[in-house]
């Protein structure tokens, strides 16, 4: 596992200056991910609040509600700030609260994207990512519509998520990668590799449910950093995520301003390189 004792605060994706401590706009739906945000209200401060602080970067998708996450980030932000880069995703059906199916046909990555650009009120999606791959479609036929879209300027730079380092590969074959959304935090580091990789290509690393601290058994050990760091466990977890590898951007998803806030806080807190280590241990 590599580090970098430098911390920069922005990472440039393709031809975005992204500021690194984004926000992830999932947890603005119901229950299960269905549905509207139960306070729609509340949800679009949130979101102002957090172009205010200083995020550029929204991560959001057609899946979340379906549909009403994109709405209500048109409803709150648009017109956008012309440093506001929103990036959304498509390829998984929602039949109901938690279930997610993935569906890799291209009439419904077709459907995904010109639904994504209807409700964003965008000519073109920043960043366009792929969900998962799916396993009764050959990748080749779902990224068709969206190679189709980038060469109409409907889509400016493609992302993959959940994938490995092959299906990384395999991916670029038909169309330039950017970025890659896999699940990574503290306590989960399965894609070690897959960061590494991607730090190396130049490509952005975005973690999701970037929040989460571990086992218990580390519980201990990072209220001590925290303390000395005058922060909370939460933005221990980030910091560490941030100092992890430059290319990682960070999506935090919440439903209050005052946890938005705490979160953005997280930028300021550098780890020491020891502090690190006795982390990952």
């Amino acid at each position: 596992m590599t580090t970098t004792s430098k911390q920069t605060r922005t990472f440039d994706l393709g031809r975005y200056k992204i500021n690194r401590l984004g926000y992830g706009a999932m947890q603005l739906t119901g229950p299960g991910v269905f549905g509207d945000a139960p306070d729609r209200a509340k949800a679009k401060k949130v979101l102002q609040e957090a172009v205010a602080a200083g995020v550029n970067f929204i991560d959001t998708a057609d899946a979340y509600g379906p549909h009403t996450n994109e709405s209500l980030i048109a409803e709150a932000l648009h017109p956008y700030k012309k440093d506001l880069v929103i990036a959304t995703k498509g390829g998984f059906s929602r039949p109901g609260p938690g279930q997610w199916v993935p569906n890799g046909t291209p009439g419904f990555i077709r459907e995904n994207i010109e639904g994504s650009l209807k409700r964003l009120k965008v000519d073109t999606i920043d960043l366009w990512q792929l969900h998962r791959f799916d396993s009764n479609v050959p990748v080749e036929e779902t990224l068709g519509p969206v190679v189709d879209a980038v060469k109409a300027g409907k889509i400016r730079h493609v992302g993959l998520s959940e994938v490995d380092v092959a299906q990384i590969g395999q991916a670029e074959k038909i169309v330039p990668i950017v970025s890659v959304q896999n699940l990574y935090n503290l306590g989960n580091r399965k894609w070690d590799n897959v960061v590494d990789y991607t730090a190396q290509r130049g490509l952005a690393f975005i973690p999701w449910y970037p929040l989460a601290s571990g086992p218990e058994s580390m519980a201990g050990k990072i209220s001590s950093i925290a303390a000395r760091h005058n922060a909370t466990t939460a933005q221990v977890a980030l910091a560490w995520l941030l100092k992890r590898s430059p290319n990682i951007l960070l999506i935090p998803g919440t439903s209050s301003v005052g946890h938005l806030h705490e979160n953005m806080q997280a930028a300021d807190i550098v780890l020491t390189d020891e502090e690190f280590a006795e982390l990952s241990k």
